[in-house]
């Protein structure tokens, strides 16, 4: 799996004419942005965090996304439970 992720990395610096660091950093950054946003919304879900804590943290429209996409589980849960 190294070896995989030294190759895409390898390739998409040379697609983009840019240093492998610049690569590698640029993953790192958005996978810390995935994680914080994912804590932050667990933490919303879990009651911890308030909706305007949330909104302020990752955005207005994040936080939106994660309701629809909470909402349509439990609806699905509930046709689950009633079929």
């Amino acid at each position: 799996m190294a070896g995989e992720l030294s190759d895409q990395i390898r390739e998409i610096a040379e697609a983009r004419d840019v240093p492998e660091s610049e690569v590698f950093e640029r993953a790192l950054e958005r996978g810390l942005r995935d994680l914080w946003e994912d804590l932050v919304l667990g933490q919303y879900f879990d009651g911890e965090l308030d909706r305007e804590e949330a909104v302020e943290r990752v955005g207005l429209s994040k936080v939106e996304r994660a309701e629809r996409e909470c909402a349509a589980v439990e609806a699905d849960f509930e046709w689950g439970l009633d079929a």
